[in-house]
C-alpha cells in the first residue's frame, strides 16, 4: 500500500492514540501506524491520572471509561524501617477525579481506537512497523547514521509484521507531518538523526506480579530497606511488583538464583512469605525495565515532530510519564490545528510551539527524578551505605516525610504533582463531545 495521509503518526501508545482521535474530531485525515496486531502488553503503565480522567470527561468518554473495572489510588505512602509515611493525598485534590485509576493500558487505548474509529478521517494500521522515513524524495532509516537537516520529511517507511516481522512487504505512506509517539526506544528518532541527552540513572526495575489476598493493605505504596526498594500496585486479584535493582545488575542478580531472590522479598515484606513458594514462577515471569531519563534538545525537523516519550524518557519515579505524554499529545493537537486545516506543509514555527509550551514540565519533572534518584533511589540501593550496624537515624523518619506527616495539609503537593502535573491540558472546544 503507497499512499498518502495528512498526519501520520507512528506508534499507538497513549500518546499516539490521544493525538490521533483529537485531529480526527477537527476532521483532519491522520493515520495512526501500531506495529502490533493489538495493544495486549504487560507491565505497561496502567495509571490514569486525574488531568487524564479530566480529560476523558471532556472528550465525552468519561462514562465509557467508569464502566471498565478498576482500582483507585488515594493514598500514596512509603514504609521504611523506621515506620510508614504517607506521601500524598490524593482525596485533596479538586475537582471530580480526586484519584489515580488503575486499568490495563489495552482497556483504555482499545477505547481511544473505538472512539477514533467513529471519525471518517481516522485509520489505524496495525502490524504496521514503521522503519524509516520519506525525506524529499528519498527515504532514511534508523540504521542510516543520518543527521538533522537531511531535507523535509515526507512521510514514512513502514513493514506489514502480519507477513513476518523481519520479511514484511514494505510499504510507503506520504504525509505532510510525521509524528513520532514510538517510545524511548525511538525509530523515528533515530531515522532523523535526532539523538537525546541522557542523564545518569541508579536503577532498572523488575516487574512481576504477586497473589494478593484478602485483608492485604489497599492502594498503592513502596518498602524501602536497607539496599531494597519494592513497589507494590494493588490490581485487586494481585500485586504488581516493581523490584528496583541497581543499575546492570540484572544478569547478576538472576545469576544468584529464583529461591534468593524470593527469600528478598519475604525478608523485605514478611507478609508476602505465604505465598512465595512458587512467585515468582520463573524468571520469565520477570520483566526487565531498562531506567532511562533523556531528553531531546530538538523536538522537530520540517515535516517532524517528536513528542512523549520518544522527546523525554521518564524514570518511573512517580509514575508520571505516561501523563505527560498524554499532555503532550493535547498540546500538539490543539496547537498544530489551524495550521494542518489551511493545507500544506505545517509551518516549523508551530511545531517549535508545541515544544516551547511542553518544555518546562518536562525539565522540572525531569530534575524532581533526578533528585529522587539522587537523595533516595541511589542511597537505598547503596549496600555500602549500610555496610555498619543500624543507628539511631534508622529509626526515625527522614524529616521531609516526618513534615509531610505532622502537616498534612502538606500531603496535597505531591498529590498535585503525582496527580495532575505542573501544567494540565486540557481538550480543545472542537474536540469536545
Amino acid at each position: 500500500m503507497d499512499d498518502r495521509t495528512r498526519v501520520a503518526i507512528a506508534g499507538g501508545g497513549p500518546a499516539g492514540m490521544f493525538l490521533g482521535l483529537l485531529l480526527a474530531r477537527a476532521g483532519i485525515a491522520v493515520t495512526v501506524l501500531e506495529k502490533h496486531a493489538d495493544f495486549l502488553r504487560d507491565f505497561r503503565g496502567d495509571t490514569v491520572h486525574s488531568s487524564t480522567l479530566t480529560l476523558l470527561d471532556e472528550l465525552g468518554l468519561g462514562p465509557a471509561f467508569a464502566a471498565i473495572p478498576q482500582r483507585r489510588i488515594t493514598q500514596v505512602a512509603a514504609q521504611l524501617d523506621s515506620g510508614t509515611a504517607r506521601i500524598g493525598d490524593l482525596s485533596r485534590l479538586h475537582g471530580p477525579h480526586p484519584h489515580i485509576a488503575l486499568v490495563p493500558q489495552w482497556d483504555l487505548l482499545e477505547l481511544l481506537a473505538d472512539a477514533a474509529a467513529r471519525e471518517p478521517g481516522f485509520r489505524l494500521l496495525r502490524n504496521a512497523e514503521v522503519t524509516g522515513l520519506l525525506r524529499d524524495g528519498a527515504s532514511t532509516t534508523a540504521d542510516d547514521g543520518d543527521s538533522p537537516g537531511g531535507g523535509r520529511v515526507t512521510g514514512v517507511v513502514w513493514r506489514d509484521r502480519a507477513d513476518g516481522a523481519r520479511t514484511g512487504a514494505e510499504h510507503t505512506l506520504g504525509a505532510d507531518l510525521v509524528v513520532a509517539c514510538d517510545g524511548r526506544w525511538s525509530t523515528v528518532r533515530d531515522a532523523a538523526g535526532l539523538t537525546p541527552r541522557a542523564f545518569g540513572v541508579p536503577m532498572d526495575v523488575w516487574w512481576f506480579r504477586i497473589p494478593r489476598h484478602e485483608g492485604d493493605p489497599d492502594g498503592g505504596f513502596g518498602r524501602a530497606s536497607r539496599g531494597q526498594f519494592l513497589i507494590m500496585v494493588d490490581r485487586g486479584e494481585y500485586w504488581q511488583c516493581g523490584y528496583i535493582i541497581r543499575k546492570g545488575a540484572d544478569a547478576k542478580l538472576r545469576a544468584e538464583g529464583l529461591e534468593a531472590f524470593r527469600a528478598r522479598l519475604a525478608a523485605l515484606e514478611p507478609w508476602l512469605a505465604d505465598r512465595l513458594g512458587d512467585v515468582p514462577p520463573s524468571f520469565d515471569d520477570v520483566k526487565l525495565l531498562e531506567v532511562r531519563l533523556d531528553r531531546l534538545e530538538r523536538w522537530h525537523l520540517p515535516g517532524l515532530l517528536v513528542i512523549g516519550d520518544a522527546a523525554h524518557a521518564m524514570s518511573p519515579v512517580g509514575g508520571v510519564g505516561i501523563n505527560l505524554a498524554i499532555q503532550d499529545a493535547v498540546a500538539a493537537a490543539r496547537i498544530l490545528e489551524p495550521a494542518l486545516q489551511r493545507g500544506g506543509p505545517v509551518p516549523e514555527s508551530a511545531l517549535q510551539s508545541v515544544q516551547r509550551r511542553r518544555w518546562w514540565p518536562t525539565v522540572l519533572v525531569q530534575g524532581f527524578q533526578q533528585g529522587a534518584h539522587r537523595g533516595v533511589v541511589g542511597r537505598i540501593l547503596d549496600e555500602d551505605a549500610f555496610a555498619g550496624p543500624a543507628g539511631p537515624a534508622d529509626d526515625e523518619l527522614p524529616l521531609p516525610l516526618r513534615l509531610l506527616e505532622r502537616f498534612p495539609a502538606l500531603q496535597a503537593v505531591p498529590a498535585r504533582f503525582i496527580g495532575v502535573g505542573p501544567l494540565p491540558e486540557h481538550a480543545p472546544r472542537w474536540a469536545r463531545r
